[in-house]
């Protein structure tokens, strides 16, 4: 019986979400399976990824072929190079001290990385932020300013109506006069 491990689909439509499954390679893709190793979610940035690494190293050391993605995502869990590392061992090629200098040095190196994406994603997130929050106060501004100006023109407006009805009532008034007298 060929095992694979691979992906077991879930979630609604346009918003997957993955199991990571070890099963029988003649098994439907969301049928019957012999473990479930972890979970993968594409939907968050960074992708969440949980895994038993040991039970996926495990079926890696037994001969279970991973699928593409899986393959993918167990590289970048470091599942294939402890597997790697392993098998360095025991063919004599390594000790079990260069084995562990080299894992704890990728994973140290991996989770850097994930942490300056994570950082870098939250500082973008920041930035953008300001920049709505400046473009906001900008617009803002413009319109104060549109608001002040036709506020000046209705104000000159109506002192200008003002100064005419008063010219017009002073010039009325002494004609009106001049007849009275007469």
């Amino acid at each position: 019986m060929a095992v694979k491990i691979r992906l077991q689909r879930h979630g609604k439509k346009n918003f997957a979400f993955f199991h990571i499954v070890v099963a029988d390679s003649r098994a439907k893709r969301d049928g019957r399976f012999i473990e479930q190793i972890g979970s993968y979610n594409p939907n968050s940035n960074p992708a969440t990824i949980e895994l038993n690494f040991e039970r996926a190293l495990a079926w890696l050391k037994v001969g279970a072929e991973p699928t593409l993605t899986v393959r993918r995502i167990l590289s970048y869990e470091g599942v294939l190079l402890r597997n790697h590392l392993d098998g360095g061992v025991a063919k004599g090629a390594l000790t079990q001290a260069e084995s562990d200098k080299k894992w704890n040095d990728w994973k140290a190196q991996r989770d850097a990385k994930i942490e300056a994406k994570i950082s870098g994603l939250k500082n973008s997130e920041i930035e953008a932020k300001k920049a709505a929050k400046a473009a906001e106060t900008k617009v803002n501004e413009a319109r104060a300013e549109a608001l002040a100006k036709k506020a000046a023109e209705l104000a000159a407006k109506e002192q200008a109506a003002a100064a005419e009805a008063a010219a017009q009532a002073s010039a009325e008034e002494p004609a009106e006069e001049t007849p009275a007298e007469a």
